[in-house]
């Protein structure tokens, strides 16, 4: 996974980086097959190799195969990720250990997952109940975006397409 994310940073032509992407989120599936979290897994695979990488391929349609070079080098910007990676590590110092029994999520929320799951909703498997049923409105949100992103990027390319035709009827 490091070596792709180096290969995406590092390349200029905006196909092979499209690509890269998609075998980075493959990776990251796979990760989590081994971590079992294989609901996460199906979602990284269908969303981040599949469905983003159509829609990346889509946009690059309308954009030139290489990169622009930089002018200048762009010190803002990579100002703006150092701050945001150190605040985002920083956020994670204070909390548990990875598979710690005494954190929070154990002591509250996960028991009460697992007990009043069936009862309440009457199916049987936890995770299904969580993110089809508790957080039902979270996944039509992330449902509702993936489809808005997959119309914008059709619209774009049959924006192209009628200009194409216009250029070639008045030719």
């Amino acid at each position: 996974m490091g070596m792709s994310a180096y290969l995406i940073i590092r390349l200029h032509n905006l196909f092979a980086v499209v690509m890269l992407s998609g075998v980075y989120s493959l990776l990251a599936a796979t990760f989590f097959v081994v971590v079992d979290a294989v609901d996460v897994a199906f979602t990284e695979a269908a969303v981040g190799a599949g469905i983003s990488t159509v829609l990346m391929l889509g946009a690059l349609s309308l954009a030139k195969a290489e990169e622009k070079p930089a002018v200048r080098p762009a010190f803002l910007p990579i100002a703006v990720a150092i701050a945001t990676g150190a605040a985002l590590i920083y956020g994670t110092l204070d909390m548990p250990v990875y598979g710690d029994p005494d954190a929070p999520i154990h002591k509250h929320v996960a028991p009460t997952y697992l007990a009043d799951s069936q009862p309440k909703t009457g199916i049987p498997n936890v995770v299904t109940v969580v993110l089809a049923s508790y957080r039902g409105y979270d996944t039509l949100g992330e449902v509702t975006v993936i489809f808005t992103a997959g119309i914008g990027v059709m619209a774009l390319l049959m924006g192209r397409r009628r200009r194409r035709k216009e250029r070639e009827d008045t030719a």
